[in-house]
């Protein structure tokens, strides 16, 4: 239990942060968002992706709100009891308020057991936290059909070109592949601080939460995993790199990485769900300069670099995705909606005379399996057609794809 002066300290200091006159560029997600008094609004998303500049925008609409930021040291003794306590203070100093915003509610154990019994009583909750899985599991057992959920990402290209004023092209295109979409960085420049970034989501999201002590496996997983953008892995071609005992820990470190939105990763497609489970998956990260900071190899690869912001564009978009492999040929991204596959997507840096064909045969591979009239071929700058068999192969450059796609 946390003394009420130590809260009246807390939430007037963390007031005047959050007011702090910064220009911050609007984000898109925030035209999506309409706190509902009979909802809780939840944002997830990566560790300084922007959760905290939304809450801030979102308050400056408001004008009547309480704020908590649970990531504060000072509030690391807070449980849920306190809940009731950190009210009464915010409306003590603040008045009375009907919207709530808490930033990185995840770090309060039973924190769902307060808003589910504040909900229908005026209040209306806008909630952020940086674990997928954790807000899942207790959004399911308090607040079923009583939330609606979104992600926030670090900048898309959009948002991006609005941060520096530049117009749509291959040149604005090629700075967003090597710069990422992280504003701390764009703000910076420094490679230091997406590895420093890098760091404490393994220590703070993951090794603090799960008590791990020993995080020499978990960093030298992330780290080749960061290097190996795109390419098929398995956990238990892992467990024999790094000469762990069993599979069980290389799949939990990988689980709780992914949880905190660090990678995402990617199934082959296979009409058997037995035999797509324990197949290779892909590996993708949640920002293209994450991982050219903290691996040389990946910031050598302007193939990988396409494909991995080509992948965080349809992600963003909820797409249900996978990619194709088989014998004669693959393809990188598959859509899938209302149970079958209506989309293929290929991405090739540049098109060339030994890599053209290469690309072409596995998209249309997929397209005929698949029975689709259509595919994309997205590269950093071509834009040409082609119809092989009868049907239409579309090649975009990136920019003018980033720019279509809804995002």
């Amino acid at each position: 239990m946390i003394p009420v002066e130590t809260l009246q300290q807390v939430v007037k200091k963390q007031r005047a942060e959050l007011e702090l006159d910064e220009k911050d560029l609007p984000r898109q997600l925030s035209k999506a968002i309409n706190p509902d008094a009979d909802f809780a609004t939840v944002i997830s998303g990566v560790r300084r992706g922007g959760k905290s500049t939304l809450l801030r925008q979102l308050a400056k609409e408001a004008k009547k709100f309480h704020y908590a930021s649970f990531e504060d040291s000072r509030l690391a003794g807070f449980e849920a009891q306190d809940f009731h306590r950190l009210e009464e203070v915010m409306a003590e100093v603040f008045g009375p308020a009907g919207l709530v915003l808490f930033d990185e509610v995840q770090n309060v154990k039973g924190w769902e057991r307060y808003v589910s019994g504040s909900l229908g009583k005026g209040k209306k909750f806008v909630l952020t936290g940086s674990n997928a899985s954790m807000l899942s599991k207790e959004l399911g057992t308090r607040l079923t059909g009583r939330h609606l959920t979104y992600e926030l990402f670090p900048f898309s290209y959009s948002e991006f070109r609005a941060f520096f004023g530049l117009k749509a092209d291959a040149k604005s295109a090629k700075r967003y592949l090597h710069d990422g979409g992280f504003p701390a960085y764009l703000k910076k420049g420094r490679d230091e601080v997406l590895q420093e970034l890098l760091k404490d989501i393994l220590s703070r999201d993951i090794m603090a939460r799960y008590q791990i002590r020993d995080g020499q496996l978990l960093k030298d997983m992330a780290l080749h995993l960061v290097s190996n953008i795109g390419k098929e892995f398995s956990y238990n071609r892992l467990r024999k790199i790094f000469s762990a005992g069993s599979t069980n820990s290389i799949t939990q470190y990988g689980t709780y990485m992914e949880d905190s939105y660090l990678f995402f990763y990617l199934p082959v497609f296979d009409y058997s769900p037995a035999k797509q489970l324990v197949a290779p998956k892909k590996a993708y990260c949640i920002d293209n300069c994450l991982a050219r900071a903290n691996s040389l190899s990946f910031s050598a690869d302007e193939g990988r670099m396409l494909e991995n912001a080509v992948f965080l564009s349809l992600r963003r978009q909820g797409k249900e995705l996978y990619y194709f492999k088989e014998e004669k040929g693959e393809c990188d991204f598959l859509f899938k909606q209302k149970g079958q596959i209506s989309a293929a997507v290929q991405v090739c840096h540049k098109l060339e005379e030994g890599s053209l064909q290469r690309e072409m045969d596995g998209l249309v591979l997929a397209m005929k399996k698949f029975k689709l009239d259509e595919g994309t071929i997205v590269t950093l700058d071509q834009e040409d057609h082609f119809e092989p068999d009868g049907r239409k192969v579309k090649v975009v450059p990136v920019w003018k794809w980033f720019e279509r796609a809804p995002v």
